[in-house]
């Protein structure tokens, strides 16, 4: 088994257990309905909304979230920054690894 299927085995369970993971912001809103004579609206209640604010392709998108579908993505949240997080950690542990593996040779006279 090569350095390369041993990293893989080793990080490769502990992303799988952070999905789904996203990034971006879950916010709740309050917004004017579409109804011309909502009485919430005209006393300036407004109406809550869920929405999910994400950067792609360096512009700023937002989505409306079913209000059912907002746990999920409360956890799906949570597993982006632990998924950020170990991603940080996995680039220094493959190459301390790889350096166990591989130990240096004597180096080149100048």
């Amino acid at each position: 088994m090569n350095h390369r299927s041993k990293a893989t085995q080793k990080w490769q369970a502990q992303f799988t257990a952070l999905w789904p993971a996203l990034k971006g912001s879950l916010v709740k809103v309050r917004k004017p309905c579409v109804r011309q004579h909502c009485l919430a609206c005209a006393r300036g209640d407004k109406h809550p909304a869920w929405m999910l604010t994400f950067t792609h392709r360096g512009r700023r998108r937002c989505l409306y979230v079913p209000l059912a579908l907002v746990p999920t993505l409360r956890q799906a949240q949570k597993n982006g920054r632990r998924l950020e997080d170990l991603l940080y950690r996995v680039g220094p542990a493959l190459l301390k690894e790889f350096r166990r593996q591989h130990p240096r040779t004597s180096r080149p006279k100048s």
